[in-house]
C-alpha cells in the first residue's frame, strides 16, 4: 500500500477560489465523494487539485482522471494544461471510460482471456442495419408493415435495448420486463442474442463492447481481477451521477485495495435513467464500497444568481434520494432575473418574449434556448416562429413540418380541398399513402400500395371509389376501417368550417388515436404521436381559417423552413442540453402531463416523480440572466382539471418567495446581519438560504396546504369514511392511498374531491 508523499512543496493558491474549493484542492490522502451544485467550478478545482498532488510528488503515471465522453475529456485537458502545467510539471492521462475499456480488452486477448477481434469498430450504421434485418426476421408477423413504415423507431428501439442490456448487465428478459414494452414486442430479447450470436461470428466488437467484454471477463476470471487491480494510486472520476452499472463496477476493478479514488457529481441532476444511469451509485454505492469516503461539496454557483437558485433548492428539497445540498448563488455572481407566466397558451407567451430582442440591451436571439420535456412541446411553438419569421434552430430531422402525422393531416387537407387534381400522379400516391395510414386501414403492404396507386389514378371523389369497394372481400377490420374512411371524406368534401373542426371530426369518426396507440411502440411514443397532431390542431384553430387557407399557409411556412436561418432561438429538449448554459432559458409547458410527465401504470410514482423534479432542475439551472416559466393559470376547480392544469412542480417551487427573497439579497448583498421582513410566506429553505447569507427573514414562518391544490398531489389526504391516509403512487386517471389503518386502495381523480380534503398538519 503506498504512502502519502512527504515533504509537500506549499502551493500558492488564487484568491478568488472559494473555501470550499480550498478544502477540496488540499485534501488528504483518502477516499472522496464531492457534491458540487451546477455551475460551480467544478472544473478549475479538480485541475488544481491535481496540480496540487503532482506537488506532493505524486506520480502522474499511477493517476487516472476518468471522463464521460471524448468532449468532457478534452476541456478537462485544456483546463488542466492551462492550470498544472504553469510550472511544466508531467500531468496524468486523461481517459474516458471506453477508452480505458478498449486499452483492457487488447491486453486480455493477448493474454488469451477473450477472443481477438477486428480493429475495425462496429459503426452506428452496420449496428442498425444488423438491428434492421433482425428485427424484420424475429418481430411477429402482425407487426410487419408498421416495421416498413417505420423502421427508424423499431432499429431505434433494438439498439437502445441491446445498449441497456450491456450498460446495466442485466439479463435481456429483466430490461425487457423493466422497460414496460407490450408483450408483442418480445421479440426483443430473442433479437440481443441474435445480435451477439452475429457480431461474435464476425470478431467484431461496438462501443459498448469496449466496456461490456472487459468488464465481464475480469467478472468471470479472478485472475484478471489480480492482473488490473492495485496499479493506480490516485483515481478521480468526474460526472458520477450518470455512472451505470457497468462503469461502476469497472472502478472498483481498476481501483482495487490501492487505489485512493474520488468521485464528483450532483445527484440532483441524474437524468440519464434511460441509459441506466442511478442516483443511488454516487449518494450510496460508492460510500458502500469505498470505505467511508471524505463527503465534500461545491454548493456555490458561479452561473446564477439568487433567484434561480432559491427557485430549484425549493422544488429538490421535495426530493428524498439526494444529499442535503443547498445551492448558493456566489457574492461574485450577477442578479438572474426569472418570470412566471400564468397563460394558456404557450406559444403567444414565447413570442412576445423574443420580440423584446429587438430592443436595446435585450438577450440576442442565439443566446436563448427553449427547452422542451418532449419533442411534440415544439410543434406549435416552431409553425409560430416561422409565421412570425423569426429564426431558430432545432436538430435535424425534428421540424414540425417533417413529422409524419404533420405530413398526413396535410394530405388530408389536400384530399378534402379538391388538391388532388393538380398534382402529379406520383405525388397522389404518396398523399394515398398517407392518408390509407392515418389511422392504418389494416391493409397488408402490397395491397395497401395497391390501393394507393389505383386512387392516384383519380383527380377527385376517392371517397366514392372507397364506399364502392367489395369489403366483403377484405378481413373484418380492413373493411370496417376503409368503409369509414370512405364516410368520412365524404362528410368533409363540403366542409367549409374552421380547419381545426375538421382535423377533430376526422379522428373522432375514425378512431385515429386508438389506432396510433394500438401500433406504438410504447407508452410514450404513442403520446409523442397524439400529442403532435393535437399541438398541429392547436396552431391551426389559431389561425382561424378553412382548410384551403391553411393549405396555403403550410406551403408559405414550408418555403420558409428551407431557408437558412443562422443565429436564431435554440429549440431543444431538456435531455439534450446537459452541461450547457445560455444567457435565457424559457421553460415551456409547466403543467401535468408534461412536467412531471404522465406516469405510466407500472411506473414507482415516487421515484418517476423525483426523476421529473431533476429534469426540472436541470432545465431551470441552464440560465445566466433570464429565466422564463411558462405555466397555467390556476383553475377555480383543479380538481377537474386533471393533467392539463399547472404543474404541482410550480407550487414547489416557490416562486413568490424566491422573487421576493432573490430581489432582496440581490441589493442587500453587502448589508450582513440585515433583517428582512417579506411578504411571501417562509419556508425552511428560505431560512437556511438567508442564514447562509448572512440575513435574517420575518414573516409567517410556515406554508400552510394550498385548498386549491391538486389533491393526488399531497403527501397525507383524509378520507370522509376510512380516514386519514398516505398518496403512494398514481397514474392517468387514478391514483392509490394507504390509509393509517394499513389497507391500500385506488381512486378516480374526476371524483376525487366528493370524498377527501386535505390532511391539515397538527398544531
Amino acid at each position: 500500500m503506498p504512502t502519502e508523499p512527504t515533504s509537500p512543496i506549499p502551493l500558492e493558491l488564487p484568491d478568488f477560489l472559494t473555501d470550499e474549493q480550498r478544502a477540496i484542492i488540499t485534501a488528504g490522502y483518502e477516499h472522496s465523494v464531492i457534491t458540487a451544485v451546477a455551475g460551480s467550478g467544478k472544473t478549475s478545482t479538480l485541475a488544481w487539485r491535481i496540480r496540487y498532488l503532482l506537488q506532493q510528488g505524486h506520480d502522474p503515471d499511477r493517476m487516472l482522471v476518468l471522463m464521460f465522453n471524448r468532449s468532457a475529456k478534452e476541456d478537462f485537458g485544456r483546463k488542466l494544461q492551462q492550470i498544472g502545467n504553469q510550472q511544466g510539471l508531467a500531468l496524468p492521462e486523461i481517459r474516458t471510460y471506453h477508452a480505458m475499456g478498449l486499452r483492457l480488452y487488447k491486453r486480455f486477448v493477448r493474454e488469451g482471456y477473450l477472443p481477438g477481434f477486428s480493429d475495425k469498430i462496429l459503426t452506428e450504421q452496420e449496428i442498425s442495419f444488423q438491428a434492421w434485418q433482425l428485427t424484420r426476421r424475429l418481430a411477429p408477423e402482425d407487426l410487419a408493415d408498421e416495421i416498413r413504415r417505420n423502421k427508424k423507431d423499431f432499429v431505434e428501439t433494438a439498439t437502445g435495448f441491446i445498449d441497456l442490456v450491456k450498460t446495466t448487465l442485466s439479463p435481456a428478459e429483466t430490461v425487457f420486463e423493466e422497460l414496460g414494452y407490450a408483450d408483442k414486442h418480445r421479440y426483443l430479447i430473442d433479437l440481443f442474442h441474435s445480435f451477439e450470436q452475429w457480431r461474435k461470428s464476425e470478431s467484431r466488437i461496438s462501443y459498448a463492447d469496449m466496456l461490456y467484454e472487459p468488464v465481464m471477463a475480469i467478472h468471470q476470471n479472478p485472475p484478471l481481477q489480480r492482473l488490473v487491480s492495485n496499479k493506480m494510486d490516485l483515481i478521480l472520476v468526474d460526472e458520477y451521477q450518470d455512472t451505470n452499472e457497468i462503469q461502476h463496477l469497472l472502478l472498483r476493478y481498476v481501483a482495487g485495495d490501492r487505489a485512493r479514488v474520488t468521485v464528483v457529481g450532483d445527484p440532483d441532476q441524474t437524468i440519464y435513467e434511460f441509459r441506466g444511469a442511478k442516483p443511488e451509485f454516487i449518494l450510496k454505492r460508492f460510500s458502500d464500497e469505498f470505505e467511508s469516503p471524505l463527503e465534500q461539496t461545491l454548493s456555490y454557483t458561479f452561473r446564477y444568481g439568487h433567484r434561480v437558485a432559491l427557485l430549484a433548492n425549493h422544488l429538490i428539497c421535495h426530493n428524498t434520494g439526494r444529499k442535503d445540498v443547498l445551492c448558493h448563488a456566489h457574492p461574485s455572481t450577477p442578479a438572474t432575473e426569472i418570470e412566471l407566466h400564468r397563460v394558456d397558451n404557450d406559444a403567444d407567451t414565447i413570442i412576445r418574449i423574443l420580440q423584446q430582442t429587438a430592443t436595446p440591451g435585450a438577450i440576442p436571439l442565439a443566446d436563448t434556448a427553449i427547452l422542451f420535456r418532449v419533442w411534440s412541446q415544439s410543434v406549435p411553438i416552431e409553425l409560430k416562429l416561422l409565421a412570425r419569421q423569426i429564426p431558430y434552430r432545432i436538430d435535424a430531422g425534428k421540424g414540425a413540418l417533417v413529422s409524419r402525422e404533420v405530413q398526413a393531416i396535410i394530405a388530408l387537407l389536400q384530399v378534402t380541398t379538391g388538391s388532388l387534381a393538380r398534382m402529379p400522379t406520383e405525388d397522389r400516391v404518396d398523399v394515398a399513402r398517407q392518408l390509407l395510414r392515418f389511422p392504418h386501414v389494416g391493409l397488408k403492404e402490397p395491397e395497401l400500395e395497391q390501393l394507393a396507386r389505383f386512387l392516384s389514378g383519380f383527380a377527385s371523389d376517392w371517397h366514392e371509389r372507397l364506399l364502392a369497394m367489395d369489403f366483403d372481400a377484405l378481413s373484418p377490420m380492413a373493411g370496417r376501417k376503409l368503409r369509414k374512411l370512405g364516410e368520412i371524406l365524404a362528410r368533409l368534401r363540403d366542409y367549409t368550417g374552421p380547419v381545426a373542426g375538421l382535423i377533430t371530426v376526422y379522428a373522432e369518426h375514425t378512431d385515429l388515436y386508438d389506432g396510433i396507440r394500438s401500433l406504438a411502440l410504447t407508452h410514450e411514443s404513442a403520446d409523442e404521436r397524439i400529442d403532435t397532431i393535437h399541438g398541429f390542431r392547436q396552431y391551426l384553430k389559431s389561425l382561424d381559417v378553412d382548410a384551403n387557407h391553411a393549405l396555403d399557409h403550410l406551403k408559405a411556412l414550408k418555403q420558409q423552413a428551407g431557408e437558412k436561418r443562422d443565429g436564431g432561438v435554440l429549440l431543444s429538449t431538456i435531455h439534450r442540453t446537459k452541461g450547457l448554459e445560455w444567457p435565457q432559458v424559457i421553460i415551456p409547458g409547466l403543467q401535468e402531463k408534461y412536467l412531471p410527465y404522465s406516469p405510466r401504470s407500472q411506473d414507482d410514482a415516487r421515484a418517476f416523480l423525483e426523476s421529473e423534479r431533476r429534469l426540472l432542475y436541470v432545465a431551470m439551472t441552464r440560465c445566466r440572466q433570464q429565466l422564463h416559466l411558462i405555466s397555467r393559470p390556476v383553475s377555480n376547480q383543479p380538481h377537474l382539471e386533471g393533467e392539463q392544469g399547472p404543474s404541482r412542480f410550480v407550487q414547489e417551487f416557490c416562486f413568490d418567495l424566491a422573487s421576493e427573497l432573490g430581489q432582496r439579497l440581490d441589493t442587500s448583498v453587502h448589508q450582513v446581519n440585515a433583517t428582512l421582513t417579506l411578504n411571501a410566506p417562509l419556508t425552511p429553505v428560505s431560512l437556511r438560504y438567508a442564514d447562509r447569507e448572512g440575513v435574517t427573514l420575518e414573516g409567517a414562518t410556515t406554508v400552510s396546504p394550498d385548498d386549491s391544490a391538486i389533491l393526488w398531489h399531497q403527501k397525507r389526504l383524509n378520507h370522509a369514511i376510512l380516514g386519514p391516509g398516505d398518496v403512494v403512487g398514481e397514474d392517468e386517471s387514478s391514483f392509490e392511498v394507504r390509509f393509517d389503518t394499513g389497507e391500500a386502495l385506488n381512486f378516480s381523480k374526476k371524483s376525487a374531491h366528493l370524498y377527501f380534503t386535505l390532511l391539515k398538519p397538527a398544531g
